[in-house]
């Protein structure tokens, strides 16, 4: 295994909530997936758990070197979880045609936070 890249994010949860409260359906709509959106808002600290997907997006961004440039949106990187509640990403559109490109076949991430930041820390591998 051969680390090709890493990034890391800190997000304030109260800029998240702000976005949310201001934009709402506009905004989870165009940052997250059906499938993230399920399951941050049915938690009952919501705005953790999407400030930390959010840093996460960030941080797989520039883990594969690209952060938001050309054709990537923020749905093209999803924070999905292990049946153990690990999360896992799962990237797609251009975001994937950029991993693979660069030879990534997986990126590791991991996510905290705490009362009021969420951090994210992302390590794209080769073979």
């Amino acid at each position: 295994m051969k680390i090709i890249g890493i990034g890391t994010d800190i997000t304030e949860i109260s800029r998240i909530e702000k976005m949310v409260e201001k934009h709402t359906e506009h905004f989870l709509n165009r940052v997250y997936t059906v499938e993230e959106r399920l399951y941050s808002l049915g938690k009952k600290r919501q705005g953790e758990h999407l400030a930390g997907r959010w840093a996460a997006k960030e941080a797989v961004l520039k883990a594969i070197g690209t952060g938001w440039t050309g054709r990537i949106t923020w749905q093209d990187v999803e924070v999905c979880n292990e049946v153990n509640g690990a999360p896992k990403i799962k990237l797609t559109g251009e975001a994937e045609h950029i991993a693979d490109t660069l030879g990534i076949r997986n990126v590791l991430i991991t996510i905290s936070h705490s009362n009021e930041y969420a951090v994210a820390f992302a390590v794209a591998v080769g073979d």
